[in-house]
């Protein structure tokens, strides 16, 4: 079977596999010989566009797994809810159109805290939690130091059509629903990895 492993960095990603996808744009080919994490991090904060980084080895799992030993794992969880109506709950927040989701308590599981994120940051009662949609792994500096945050994505439903009410404490400055027509006006102002998911819900 398949393997692909993808970590985003910045607005950029780097993307193990052993097979060459057909779908990634702007590739830069890198050899597994040379390959240094914390130095393509680097480099990916100064990327006028962003860059498809791309290994191609035999067993990406590996590298995936030696990646995460060296770097602070942080977990996460979040979802896409759909309302009464069909439509999407979307959040800005830190100027960019963004999914609900936020860290797994210590003891927490991974479904318990994206409902929990979801009803938090947006003021409302998930109905129904339903399938894994996908999971994502985004690398970032905190007080100097790489982290991965690995987030779990889950379909979520609500009722009707609630009223939402932004957490203004977690920078979200506004909530709405969207029908798929109005994806495009997501996708104009948000993150890659935020595309992925709509592209698994579309």
């Amino acid at each position: 079977m398949a393997q692909i492993y993808k970590i985003y960095m910045n607005q950029s990603a780097l993307v193990l596999a052993d097979f060459i996808p057909k779908n990634l744009t702007n590739t830069q080919t890198i050899d597994q010989q040379y390959f240094d994490f914390e130095k393509l991090f680097k480099q990916s904060k100064d990327n006028e566009s962003p860059v498809t980084y791309f290994i191609h080895a035999e067993k990406p799992k590996e590298i995936f797994n030696l990646i995460k030993k060296r770097v602070k794992l942080i977990r996460a969880s979040g979802g896409l809810v759909k309302n009464g109506q069909g439509r999407y709950l979307f959040i800005h927040r830190l100027g960019k159109w963004d999914l609900p989701k936020g860290k797994v308590d210590e003891g927490e599981s991974m479904k318990r805290a994206a409902v929990r994120e979801v009803e938090e940051e947006c003021g409302i009662k998930v109905d129904y939690l339903g399938q894994k949609i996908m999971t994502t792994y985004h690398a970032y500096l905190m007080k100097g130091d790489i982290i991965v945050k690995k987030t779990n994505w889950y379909e979520m439903g609500v009722n009707k059509v609630p009223k939402l009410k932004p957490q203004l404490e977690e920078d979200i400055t506004e909530a709405l629903w969207l029908g798929k027509e109005k994806f495009s006006k997501i996708r104009k102002n948000t993150y890659p990895l935020i595309e992925d998911i709509l592209d698994a819900a579309e």
